[in-house]
Order: structure tokens, then sequence, then C-alpha cells
């Protein structure tokens, strides 16, 4: 009992085993008259799972309570029972299943719990009785589809049944120029973007499994895809040259211009066509890393009355706009998080997204003050998949636990998982299965999850594996960086080895070739475990090929490494660039094929642009005669 325990995820707050196992009498489900359309879709799960054990295939029927003549099957729902409106006890006895819920949506949860106690259980279901309810309210992931992948729908459906399985209860995706706007073809024409057919689809789709789909559209800065073209370039905040928060100089904008009427009047138009194909009356604005503000058409106004006043008071603007469409306002909290004096200004009904991607982001500190402010906030960790390849394994755990424990002492709405694609989106979807399971059992209840193996958890419910090994090869693999002895924020030095031209010496700063050779090892090791345990994991074909196509990757990053390393030294290394511009061409062909299983054509071209650069950079060093030395050719 202990062991079928051990399976159900999230972990319930309370199981209380009972002897024998559930052998029914009658085949009816019974549900209360008049039966809404959600607690049926309750039903009906409920329904599928006890076909296989069933006598007789159940038979859903509304009546009256007092009439329900011993169903196999009772659900009943009952709001003063419970505090928690999306609380359940799942009780099963000898004779008949009792689901007692405060809503159906926590009828809905009762059912996917049931499925995972009632699975390969034939021909019995034991008897048990659970308690249940989630710490936070909200509980969600947001899907970068802007940089640069768009998934397909049939990809959508299949991440949204992930989700429902785990009990997670909102989807954002997160857009800044990949929804089919009519009148600004230009802007996405190359994008394959979402259109509003599409979106009201997935809409449907997600409310079928009490998952709400939350608009997302970013309304001041990354608005670079718009920005560049013709039309759209007089609102950008940049005159010039601008500096951004690490240093760099950069002349292409991305940020709106606050002090503009007409970047208003273009959100206007945009939430007017995105809007109402959203059923959710919450939406997020974004209005993250405006990098130029101050810099530009707004230095005058941010010198005169700080950068912060002028922040919130075009948010204060974005939030008069949404009035017409009776929606709540999302907005990222970088910027107020950095001028704390602007808090008080915020509108009251605002909701915060408190982001950080480090395992030491101070959630904590930032949460205890919007409590004190009696301000809504969500947290919001990240996979920390992106500039990666494999992710951040130990990083992305870390994240999510320090997150979900400063929302639960804090108070906070929902915690939000972010899986964001900068700089091509290279990573494949398997990467990020580990810390969104991980962060759906965190998010239901901390206390209860935190001690669950998370190989275990995402092997069995992210990936369909009951033997964990797919799920810890992933793990592994995204802490191959680790070995290298060097730690960099959202990114890792293998990732960044790939980004950065052949001769930067600025990204091999900590590089060493004995902390190469502890990577090439721990790869090595990786590639004889794959051959053993990803067949025998039972994980899907198109799964195994990711993992040996993100393998080759981060082999070849390595070895790129190493070259680097040795050009630098002095050494001749003509024949590893040799071999680098072999390999290349096959993960260009590989991430080709391996994008379309999974994603739209748009942004492909991008994406591929990342690899075909270092195509083209090893063919320029092998045409001029690759000389970085005389001395002899660089080991691996």
């Amino acid at each position: 009992m202990t062991a079928r325990i051990a399976t159900l995820y999230p972990r319930p707050r309370r199981v209380i085993p009972r002897p024998g196992g559930w052998l029914p009498t009658d085949d009816t489900i019974a549900i209360p008259r008049p039966a809404p359309p959600e607690l049926l879709r309750a039903a009906r799960w409920v329904a599928r799972t006890l076909r296989p054990i069933a006598r007789k295939p159940p038979r859903i029927r509304a009546v009256d309570e007092a009439r329900a003549n011993a169903p196999a099957v009772l659900i009943r729902i009952d709001a003063d029972r419970f505090e928690n409106e999306q609380a359940y006890r799942l009780t099963v006895f000898p004779r008949q299943i009792r689901i007692d819920a405060a809503s159906a949506v926590g009828a809905w949860y009762a059912a996917i719990t049931l499925a995972q106690w009632c699975e390969r259980t034939p021909p019995r279901c034991p008897c048990v009785q659970i308690d249940d309810a989630p710490r936070l309210r909200h509980r969600g992931l947001m899907l970068d589809i802007s940089r640069d992948k768009v998934p397909t729908m049939r990809t959508l459906r299949q991440i949204v049944d992930l989700m429902a399985s785990l009990k997670l209860n909102e989807l954002q995706l997160y857009t800044e120029h990949t929804f089919a706007y009519r009148r600004h073809r230009r802007v996405w024409r190359d994008a394959s973007p979402m259109t509003a057919a599409q979106v009201r689809s997935l809409d449907r789709y997600c409310r079928e499994r009490f998952i709400e789909l939350v608009p997302n559209q970013n309304s001041l800065g990354h608005m670079e895809r718009w920005l560049r073209h013709p039309r759209y370039a007089p609102l950008a905040e940049a005159t010039g040259p601008y500096r951004t928060p690490w240093g760099e100089v950069r002349t292409k904008p991305t940020t709106l211009a606050p002090t503009d009427p007409r970047s208003l009047n273009l959100l206007r138009s945009l939430y007017a066509e995105l809007l109402p194909n959203f059923s959710s009356r919450r939406f997020n604005v974004g209005c993250d890393e405006p990098f130029e503000l101050g810099q530009g058409r707004s230095r005058a106004r941010c010198d005169a009355l700080g950068l912060g006043r002028v922040y919130v008071d075009f948010l204060r603007a974005v939030h008069g706009l949404l009035r017409p469409h009776g929606v709540r306002m999302m907005f990222w909290s970088d910027i107020v998080a950095a001028h704390p004096d602007q808090i008080p200004r915020l509108p009251r009904d605002a909701i915060l997204l408190e982001w950080g991607y480090e395992a030491d982001h101070p959630f904590d500190q930032r949460c205890r003050r919007y409590r004190r402010r009696r301000l809504a906030f969500y947290v919001c960790p990240g996979t920390s998949s992106w500039c990666s390849f494999a992710g951040r394994t130990s990083n992305a755990l870390a994240n999510i636990r320090a997150a979900a424990a400063a929302a639960v002492r804090h108070g906070a709405d929902g915690l939000l998982l972010t899986d964001w694609g900068d700089f091509g989106h290279r990573q494949y979807w398997p990467a990020s299965i580990v810390p969104l399971t991980f962060a759906a059992g965190m998010a239901w209840d901390a206390k209860a999850n935190g001690a669950v193996d998370p190989a275990d958890a995402a092997s069995r419910y992210g990936f369909g594996d009951v033997t964990g090994r797919a799920a810890r090869l992933w793990m592994d693999l995204g802490d191959v960086h680790e070995a290298g002895g060097v730690r960099l924020s959202n990114r890792t030095v293998l990732f960044w080895c790939m980004q950065a031209a052949f001769d930067d010496a600025s990204a091999l700063r900590g590089l060493t070739p004995a902390g190469l050779r502890r990577m090439d090892a721990w790869l090595r090791s990786l590639a004889r475990r794959m051959g053993r345990d990803a067949v025998r994991s039972g994980c899907g074909p198109l799964t195994r090929r990711e993992l040996a196509a993100t393998h080759a990757v981060l082999v070849h990053a390595v070895r790129r490494a190493s070259a680097m390393l040795a050009a630098q030294r002095g050494t001749n290394v003509r024949r590893e660039v040799r071999a680098l511009a072999r390999d290349i061409d096959r993960i260009i062909a590989r991430h080709r094929e391996l994008w379309l299983a999974r994603n739209r054509p748009g942004g492909l071209r991008e994406s591929l642009a990342n690899y075909e650069r270092l195509r083209d950079e090893y063919r320029r060093r092998l045409r001029r005669g690759e000389r970085g030395g005389r001395g002899r050719s660089a080991a691996r």
C-alpha cells in the first residue's frame, strides 16, 4: 500500500488506507441533478478510469441524492463543507466510490487522483480515503511562442493534457508578434502565428480540462519584432545607441515610447482584436525589461520625475485600456521591484508577476514586500531550459523550490512556471518536463511533495515511463555543465561557447582543460546509459531522438570549447575545426527535423541561423588555412 501511495502525484495531503477493495454491484455513476457540464466532464473521466475494472461499462446518471440507490460511484458537491473551492475527499469503499467536492473542479481533481490510484489494479481498486486541496489557487505554465517556436495545435493539446494530469490550471502563451492580427500582417507573416480561430479552439480545449488560457501580449519592452518595420519604428523609445543593464551597447530598438500617445493607440487596437478570443478575465500585459526607458524620447521626463514614476504612469494608462474589456491586469514586476517607492501607485487590482530564474533569487524578500502592501502576486520561477540545450537541472529545482516556499509563506495567488526560448529556442520540449512536473507538485502542496523524487514523478507522469530512467537521463544531461566548474546566470557555459565567436576569449572565462575533460567524461558516461536506458525506459521514439540530438549538441559544444581554448594557447586546431564543420551539418539537419516534429515552420529559419553561423565560421577558418599556432594539434 505504501508503494501505491508513492505513485500518487501531486502527492495528496492525507491518504488513509482501508482494508478491502472496490467491487460494486451496480454500474451507475450518480451525479446531482441538475448536472452542470463541468461536472459531467469529471464524471466521464471517472467512467473512463473505471471501465477496465468495472463489471459493466459505467453509466452516468443525474439523480436526486436521496434516490441515488447505492450507485457504484456517487459524486456530491457541497461548497459549505470545504474551505478551499478546489478541495475534495475521495473514498473507496468495498461497494462504492464516493467523491465529495467543493466544486466541479474539485471533483475533477478527485477523478484524476482516482485514475492514478486504480492504475494497474485489476480486478479491484484498493479501499482508501484521500483528503486533498491545493495550497496555491493558480498553478500554471507560460510557454514562450515568440522566440522562435510556435507549437502545432497537436503539440499544444498534448501539453494541455499533461498539465491537466498534473492538476495545473493555467496556461499562458507568451506573445510578442505571433498572434495573427488582421491589420498587422507584415509583423507576423513568416512566424506561423496563432490565429483567432486556433486560440478559441485551444481555449475550449483548456476549459474542458479546467485550465484557464490567459492571454499574454507584451506591451512595452521586447517589441523589436514590431519596431523593426518602418510603419512602427516611429513608436520606438530609442533614438540612438543605448546601454542594457548588462553594459552592452545596442542600436536596435526594443521598447515602445511610453510618452508617445500612439503607443497606447497601437495597444488599444491589439487588445480589441486579441482579448475577445479568450474566456479568461485576466490578461498579462508583460511590460518587462524596457531596456531603453529613460535613454531615448522619455529621457527628459524620467530625469524630471524618475524612471519608476514614468513606468508606472504608462502601466496605469495600459490598465485604463483594459476597463472596456472587463479583464484584470497582470504584469511582470521587475521594474516595480527596482523602484519600490512606486508600489503605492499601482492599480489596486493588478497582479504582480515576480519572476527570477536563479536558485538564489530573492523571492522571499520581494513577496514579503508585496504582502505588506496587500497586493496580489504570483511567483514565477523558470524551467532553466533556455540558453542551455538540456536545461540547468539543479538550478531549476532549487529555483522552483524557493519560489513555492515563498508563495506559501507570503500568501501568493499562484505560481507560474516560465519556459523561455531565447536565442533561437534550441532546447527541445522534453528538457522542460522535469521542471514542469516538479513545479506542479510544489505548487499543489510543497510540504507533501517536497521530498518526492523528481526523476520518479517526471518519468511516470511526464514521460509515461514507470522505470524512472527517462527523467533521470534528462536530469543528468541538464547538469553536464556543472562538471565544467563555471556557473553563469541564465545560461550555461557550453551554450555560450556555441553562441560566441570562435575567437571570443570572454566566452571561455573560467573554463580549463580539466573542466572540459570532466564534461567530456560525463557525456561519454551518459552515452553508454542512453544506449541502454533510453530504449528500456518506454518513452517514445521522438523523445529518444530529441535526447540523442541534445547529447550530440553538448558533445559538439565541449569539442568547440576545447578547440577555442587550444587556439588561444597558440595550438594549430585545423583538424578539430574540420571535424566540427562536419558535425555541425548533422546538427543542422537533425534540428530541422526535430523542430518540425512538434512545431510550426515559422521561426525555424531564425533558429537554424544560430547553427549556420557556426558552420560558416568553421568554413572560413578552413579556407584561410587555420593557423592558431605551430604546435601540435589539440587533444580533445
